[in-house]
């Protein structure tokens, strides 16, 4: 499952500006409020500028308190917005203040703010490098609502003026945030190169350069990155979150919470990082930890979008009339421009999830329609937060495997070896093919669908782990499922092998016709018919054919 609140790559490790002070004291609390939120400590950091505002309340220590609020996981636009309207009292031409009002827009939606932010650059005459960096770091906070070209510009002319007095790394930092969002991580890496030696806290960049591998699939590399980052300083959070991501993408949910253990203990008691946890833990399948967590700090959060984690959570439970109410109160408290396509989905699959017990049929029909309607507009709009598709199937099939299931299957010495192996490398692909087959071998499909999952995760163009996954579901019971994991290895099968596995196609096909020939005649006479045609004399396809062309 992928991160179901959208993990902005940003929000991993960030770090803010520096304004040149005249008191030593005043610009060590600004550096300490900088180093907070670049080490994902929120709570720390607004209290270092509200201490500031006491002391000195400018337009923009105004400015660093509702940036704060805006850098958070789950961005407070109303705190934010306060602050910067103080700022602006305090000074009506405060250019930040203006560009945070605009970021605000942006991150609701409003596209209009990026002309917004390039007027205020234009009021400045761009004489002043810090206000063409935040310029640039609004235009680039939220990557849905961003101008990278423009960010690119300003940022460009900003370390052109900054020259004299030494480029803060920071600078560089969002110039390879830009690069990032216009998918050239050369350039990005480039950048994040040049911030390496200026950085006073050489793991944040490290970070950055593991997600940056990350994002373009190179999982050696940016392994190799976050150990730098770990190596550099094991106590900056940012980066065991970063981990958490590498591990949960492999699958490796044991390693994953260790790794948010971490960012817990290393991160700091703001509730919305504590909700940013919770959120992780539920991408990692860890439920039990995921409530936990939201359930210490669900009184602490204003913001609604605590029912929304809510719902995912009772909907992983199977507590649809839950996930229900929390949905809808989302749903009703959100603005309209944070229900995302995957909210709509999720609201398909809870009413799915409704109409497997309904008794009353034309309440059955209306929840199964509702259910087609809202999921075709999540997968209109290419989300894929979660599988929609096999996430229909596990509730028609009463679910999907998990590590429970496994933990209570059938093992045996040698499953036990091969669980350690994999264990200690995560990219053992010959020990996840040992393990997974071995799972088959004694039974246990819910453990041989899941190490076939992890095999597909690391090799996702080699055809077998799908027709596995079928043929485990198949046994499993979960005849839907079965399909779904079919019709991708016969999509996954290049033209050069197809001969090779000829028969396994004729296989995969006639699976696939003969679990449809009650539930779409017309699919199941396509592809009995193509499974002929691989394998003229396979008997069970030919009874197919005969019974459903009657």
């Amino acid at each position: 499952m992928k991160d179901i609140m959208i993990m902005n790559v940003k929000k991993i490790a960030f770090g803010a500006a520096v304004v040149f002070f005249t008191g030593f004291a005043t610009a060590q609390t600004l550096q300490d409020g900088i180093n907070s939120i670049d080490s994902d400590k929120f709570a720390q950091a607004k209290t270092n500028f509200t201490d500031m505002i006491a002391k000195e309340p400018t337009a923009e220590n105004y400015f660093y308190l509702g940036n704060t609020f805006l850098r958070q996981g789950e961005p407070d636009y109303a705190k934010a917005t306060e602050n910067f309207n103080k700022g602006l009292a305090a000074d009506g031409k405060s250019f930040v203040n203006k560009i945070g009002l605009a970021a605000v827009k942006l991150g609701k939606g409003d596209k209009s703010a990026i002309a917004e932010i390039q007027k205020i650059v234009t009021d400045s005459r761009e004489k002043d490098a810090e206000v063409l960096f935040r310029a640039a770091e609004a235009l680039t906070l939220f990557e849905k609502n961003s101008s990278p070209d423009l960010a690119i510009q300003f940022l460009t002319k900003a370390i052109e003026k900054a020259e004299k007095k030494g480029v803060p790394a920071h600078y560089y930092y969002t110039l390879g945030d830009a690069y990032r969002i216009k998918r050239m991580p050369g350039e990005a890496m480039s950048a994040y190169d040049k911030a390496l030696p200026l950085a006073k806290n050489k793991a944040s960049v490290y970070t950055r350069m593991g997600t940056l591998w990350m994002a373009a699939q190179l999982w050696k590399n940016a392994k190799e990155s976050l150990d730098k980052a770990v190596a550099v300083d094991a106590t900056y959070a940012p980066v065991y979150k970063a981990m958490a991501g590498y591990d949960i993408r492999y699958q490796q949910n044991a390693k994953a919470t260790q790794d948010l253990i971490n960012y817990t203990k290393y991160a700091d008691e703001d509730p919305y990082t504590q909700l940013e946890i919770s959120k992780l833990y539920f991408t990692n399948e860890d439920y039990a930890n995921s409530k936990a967590v939201l359930d210490k700090i669900f009184d602490k959060i204003e913001d609604p979008i605590k029912f929304k984690l809510r719902a995912y959570q009772d909907f992983a439970d199977k507590n649809y009339t839950g996930a229900k109410q929390n949905m809808d109160t989302f749903i009703s408290q959100a603005e309209k421009t944070r229900v995302l396509p995957a909210d709509q989905g999720l609201q398909g699959l809870i009413a799915a999830g409704l109409a497997k017990d309904e008794k009353d049929a034309a309440k059955k029909s209306a929840l199964m329609t509702e259910s087609q309607q809202k999921i075709a507009i999540a997968k209109a709009a290419k989300d894929e937060t979660m599988k929609w598709d096999l996430e229909l199937a596990n509730i028609a099939g009463g679910g999907g495997a998990s590590q429970a299931d496994v933990d209570k299957g059938p093992t045996n010495p040698a499953i036990e070896a091969l669980k350690k192996q994999v264990a200690a490398n995560n990219q053992d692909s010959d020990a996840l093919f040992k393990l997974a087959t071995a799972y088959q071998d004694v039974k246990n499909w819910s453990g041989a669908i899941l190490t076939w999952q992890k095999m597909s995760a690391l090799l996702p163009d080699w055809a077998p782990a799908y027709y596995s996954q079928g043929y485990s579901y198949q046994q499993a019971g979960n005849n839907d499922a079965a399909k779904i994991a079919y019709e991708k290895f016969i999509s996954t099968v290049k033209p050069a092998d197809q001969e090779a596995n000829k028969q396994t196609l004729a296989y995969a096909y006639f699976a696939v016709a003969y679990m449809s020939k009650d539930s779409d005649v017309a699919k199941a006479k396509d592809y009995v018919a193509k499974s002929l045609q691989l394998d003229p004399t396979y008997q069970d396809a030919v009874k197919l054919n005969a019974e459903i062309n009657k």
